[in-house]
């Protein structure tokens, strides 16, 4: 299998010839007893999301502010209840 750049003297292979050769490429190859897993190779983890896709997780809210906005929500679908309306399916009607 042709690497991209194997030496220094070498030219990269572009995305064209990348696009051909896994066009060309038979699916249904087994793999071969000798293979080698490319995070083995690369001496990583898997990860199944690169890190910038994922943004930090927020502070977690305080105990107090997280009961406020909870009663807040509960008491919002009671009253929408009360007054007659159906919240069970998302739209108020």
């Amino acid at each position: 299998m042709p690497r991209a750049a194997a030496a220094e003297d070498e030219q990269p292979v572009s995305d064209d010839e990348l696009t051909a050769l896994a066009l060309a490429a038979d699916p249904d190859v087994a793999v071969g007893p000798g293979a080698v897993s490319i995070w083995a190779e690369a001496d990583a983890e898997p990860h199944l999301l690169p890190a910038w896709y994922m943004p930090r997780p927020l502070r977690r809210a305080s105990g107090r502010r997280q009961r406020i906005v909870i009663g807040v929500v509960v008491a919002a679908f009671l009253l929408i209840n009360a007054s007659g309306l159906c919240s069970t399916y998302g739209s108020v009607g």
